[in-house]
């Protein structure tokens, strides 16, 4: 079903289109002025100089509600604009606007309503007719009906072309703003993900060291002096991991980025929670390398499970397991026993674990995390590690 796209007509536009109806129409009723008998305008073709106008002026002035009532409009001044050569401009816009629509049933109704009418209009001017013009007068009004018609029904199919584009244009745009949405919730997201991990655990570290030094008294001054410089050492090294990083996600930065870790940076990330006094023990049975990916989501995992240690049970033994060989999955365990001393922990994200989620899943593993019965807590993932070698002969 066709529906009427054309679209609001703005005052002048609606101006011009009528003085171009009435112009199209001053021609023809000049035209048939001069076939008229001398002298018969003062006489006996007062038709032609009152009724001709007043007819012409009523079509002219009822195509301003045409976009209102099409059908209606259409069908009036198809009935009344015969009786008026000055309204043949008239009828042929009522018939274009009315093919705009591009409803057959209508365009059928209106057009043969217009060559019937015409019929009957011939004997309102003593114009004498030539032999054999039955024929013209159904074929002139029929072909010019045709030409409007055609014309009208070409305009509404590049109105409906036209606000198609329109349309797609929009949807494009749409599209395009919801893309540049979903890119910046992208990048936040990674911005926030990158801040964590280089963040959250030496700053939990630095905090489990200051908690320390607030609740412990009975410290020498060299363990004193041990813990003020493991805290300014831990301050410096996220600062400097911080400044890597946003000049990482600086697009204007030029730099490189920085080297990620992997598998074999874990016994220097151990060290480091050592160093700042939480208990930890590493055992591996790790057989073979796995890929980049793999390393660098274990090595996530590892740095996850000691910073939640440092934050929530400082004081726990931390006991980290790593099993697998290439073709099976690598294993990842992080325990720490329950905890006793209650120092102050730092604000928590709430987002550590949810993004730690997200990498394993993006690595195709699984991860698991809950508290033990004596009230400790199990950090467990489970990685796959394709055997490179089967890979490449297959």
């Amino acid at each position: 079903m066709y529906t009427d796209v054309a679209p609001r007509l703005g005052g002048w536009q609606q101006t011009w289109r009528l003085v171009a109806a009435a112009a199209v129409g001053i021609p023809t009723w000049l035209s048939v002025g001069v076939l008229l008998p001398r002298g018969c305008a003062t006489d006996t073709c007062s038709w032609f100089v009152t009724g001709d106008p007043l007819v012409a002026l009523g079509c002219l002035t009822a195509l301003v509600w045409r976009r209102r009532f099409p059908l209606a409009v259409a069908m009036t001044v198809a009935i009344a604009s015969p009786a008026s050569a000055l309204a043949t401009g008239a009828a042929l816009l009522a018939l274009a606007s009315l093919a705009t629509r591009r409803r057959p049933m209508e365009i059928g109704v209106v057009g043969l309503a217009y060559v019937t009418a015409s019929q009957f209009a011939v004997g309102l001017h003593p114009v004498r007719s030539p032999p054999g013009s039955l024929w013209f007068q159904l074929a002139f009004p029929a072909l010019t009906a045709g030409i409007a018609v055609a014309v009208g029904m070409a305009v509404g199919a590049r109105r409906v072309e036209v606000r198609s584009l329109r349309e797609r244009a929009e949807s494009a745009e749409r599209e395009q703003t919801a893309r540049a949405a979903q890119a910046r919730a992208l990048e936040r997201n990674r911005i926030a993900r990158e801040m964590h991990d280089v963040l959250a655990h030496r700053i939990s570290l630095v905090a489990m060291q200051a908690g320390v030094l607030d609740h412990r008294s009975d410290l020498t001054a060299e363990e004193n002096r041990v813990l003020v410089r493991g805290i300014a050492d831990g301050s410096h090294q996220a600062l400097e991991e911080l400044r890597d990083v946003l000049g990482v996600l600086r697009a204007d930065s030029g730099r490189p980025e920085p080297p990620q870790p992997s598998l074999d940076r874990l016994p220097e990330l151990v060290a480091d929670a050592r160093a700042s006094g939480l208990d930890v023990t590493l055992t591996t049975t790790v057989a073979g390398q796995p890929s980049d990916v793999v390393g660098r989501t274990c090595y996530r995992i590892v740095q996850e499970g000691l910073t939640n240690a440092a934050k929530h049970a400082p004081d726990t033994h931390v006991h980290i397991t790593l099993e697998g060989t290439a073709g099976d999955k690598l294993n990842v365990s992080v325990r720490n026993s329950p905890g006793t001393t209650k120092n102050a922990q730092p604000p928590a994200s709430g987002f550590g674990l949810l993004g730690l989620t997200e990498r394993v899943n993006l690595a195709g593993g699984k991860l698991n995390h809950h508290p033990t019965p004596d009230n400790g807590y199990l950090l467990t993932a489970q990685l796959p590690w394709p055997d490179p070698t089967h890979e490449k002969r297959t």
